[in-house]
């Protein structure tokens, strides 16, 4: 399973999309959540034998004026699968942001453990 605890999360956009975010993630008993300076995530996960996937919604908490957000400003939901270590993860993501879909890559880093 997945390690309880917080982790430190960075987002790296693909398919020729320039971005990048940083936020932090507390994974817990199959929860999720987290956030960063304008969105907020909530979602679940499972886990087994260094698998892992799962889904989560991302919306904004703080208007985002002046800056440019990573999924337009909307609030989306995601589809996670990827990979796990006893003090990581990692994945690549498909957010769904109205008619388009957004790939991202996704690591984290255990920060405190539960």
């Amino acid at each position: 399973m997945v390690r309880n605890g917080l982790y430190a999360l960075r987002i790296e956009m693909l398919d020729g999309i320039r971005g990048e975010n940083t936020g932090v993630m507390v994974l817990r008993d199959g929860t999720i959540r987290g956030g960063d300076a304008f969105f907020y995530y909530v979602g679940s996960y499972t886990a087994a034998d260094g698998r892992w996937k799962g889904e989560l919604t991302n919306q904004e908490h703080t208007p985002t004026y002046g800056a440019r957000p990573m999924f337009g400003g909307k609030d989306v939901g995601i589809g996670f699968s990827g990979t796990y270590t006893d003090d990581s993860a990692e994945g690549e993501a498909t957010a769904l942001a109205g008619k388009r879909s957004i790939r991202f890559r996704a690591t984290l880093r255990l920060l405190v453990a539960d």
